[in-house]
């Protein structure tokens, strides 16, 4: 294999994305972050009064304790609508994404959920309320500049800056989740996320050699689930330590159940239990972090839904074929198969298998092939993008490719008995029906 493009691991990738998935990690960051920035703000506020006493500037004083009160009435109405602001506005977006993940996927919750904007939207709102809330303590029943304490000033013009910033990270929430409900946004999403993946994971390819025998097997502990993440960087230190060779035994996107072997050791014994903990991530359901096939898996999940009798929308299909035939041409002629992770050194010690040429290619083809016979529109494109393929493919990956072409052309003759439909569909067409 070629090590060409191998980029290793960043320590904290697993947590990272991890963290991305939530949607309370941001909020409570930022409200912490309020709070401090109250802090600050109060004991500056203090200093302010503080030096204006000493100095003897009553009047100045009187100044801010006028201004403090005329913005006291913004400060508290901020505080009571901006918790029935973000009831409102998550709530229509709740909304959005349930008629979303009805007409594409349920899959495509994960777009919001790990979406920027949303999280930085409600982080600034709640951060808002409760700086406001945090403010409304700072007013002191007096307004005599001689025992005045503090006033307010600083922590006023912040708040008017952070509803500012409310306001125009409203607009660009409501662009974003608007966004959502079209099909075209979400499958570019879907296909740049899939881009990213293949970026970061070395390329694959045949197996290097021959591994050490085999000296065991580590089996799964703890709960069923998908096969999420795969902290690399960590498995190649245990394997180094060990001076073995891991393999991973299921694929990313597996699911998994207790007592399922999870590692296989080659050329030595074991590595102890605790040296693998936080090595493996499993959950109940999969993510695009290092799985390189579910991006088309998600593709080939909104294709199909618009292909059903319920919804019939062909269009949306043959735009989600676009995006499969877009990645398939990126990897034709990328090695796939197995990776090898290395060490320092550049001795192998993790061994893991990654979908090979013509796994890509069923994913992709073979559900939406099956569907698609009464649809001349994404038969045209789906013969389009074949043809097109195996223009880019080499000889040896244009097997799988031939093999569905072959295969769609037989199931459109079964099924079209005109003669002069059956050429209508069967002509390759790259918008399907132009």
């Amino acid at each position: 294999m070629s090590d060409r493009g191998y980029r290793p691991p960043r320590a904290l990738s697993p947590l990272r994305e991890h963290l991305r998935e939530t949607f309370w990690f941001a909020p409570t960051l930022t409200l912490i972050c309020a709070v401090v920035l109250w802090l600050v703000a109060s004991a500056v506020d203090e200093q302010i009064v503080a030096y204006l006493q000493d100095q003897r500037a009553y009047d100045e004083i009187s100044d801010l304790v006028s201004i403090a009160e005329d913005t006291k009435t913004i400060v508290v109405t901020v505080s009571s609508a901006m918790m029935t602001f973000i009831g409102v506005v998550f709530s229509i977006s709740l909304v959005a994404v349930q008629m979303a993940s009805g007409q594409l996927t349920p899959r495509v919750v994960r777009i919001f959920v790990r979406s920027r904007i949303s999280k930085l939207t409600l982080s600034v709102f709640l951060a808002t309320f409760v700086f406001s809330l945090l403010v409304l303590s700072s007013y002191e029943s007096t307004v005599d500049p001689r025992r005045v304490v503090s006033v307010p000033f600083l922590q006023s013009i912040l708040t008017a800056l952070l509803v500012g910033l409310s306001l125009l990270l409203f607009i660009a929430y409501v662009s974003s989740t608007l966004r959502l409900m079209q099909v075209g946004p979400v499958v570019d999403r879907i296909t740049r996320d899939s881009f990213h993946v293949l970026r970061r994971m070395p390329v694959g390819g045949p197996r290097e050699g021959v591994l050490p025998a085999e000296s065991g097997q580590i089996p799964h502990e703890g709960q069923a689930g998908v096969l999420r993440d795969v902290n690399v960087a960590r498995l190649v230190r245990v394997a180094r330590k060990q001076g073995v060779v891991l393999r991973l035994i299921p694929r990313l996107g597996d699911f998994v159940v207790p007592g399922n072997p999870l590692l296989a050791v080659h050329g030595g014994a074991a590595p102890a239990r605790r040296a693998l903990r936080y090595t493996v991530w499993v959950g109940v359901e999969r993510t695009l972090h290092q799985d390189l096939a579910f991006g088309l898996r998600q593709l080939s999940d909104i294709a199909l839904r618009a292909l059903s009798s319920a919804v019939n929308d062909p269009t949306t299909a043959v735009q989600c074929l676009d995006r499969i035939v877009q990645f398939l041409a990126a990897v034709a002629k990328l090695p796939l198969g197995v990776v090898h992770h290395r060490d320092r050194r550049g001795e192998v010690r993790l061994v893991q298998d990654v979908p090979g040429w013509a796994d890509l290619v069923d994913l992709g083809f073979e559900e939406i092939r099956r569907c698609a016979t009464d649809s001349p529109q994404v038969t045209r494109r789906l013969l389009a993008g074949i043809d097109d393929l195996v223009a880019l493919a080499g000889p040896e990956r244009q097997g799988p490719l031939l093999r569905h072409r072959a295969l769609l052309v037989q199931a459109v003759e079964r099924t079209v008995p005109d003669a002069a439909e059956r050429d209508f569909a069967l002509l390759p067409d790259r918008q399907g029906i132009g």
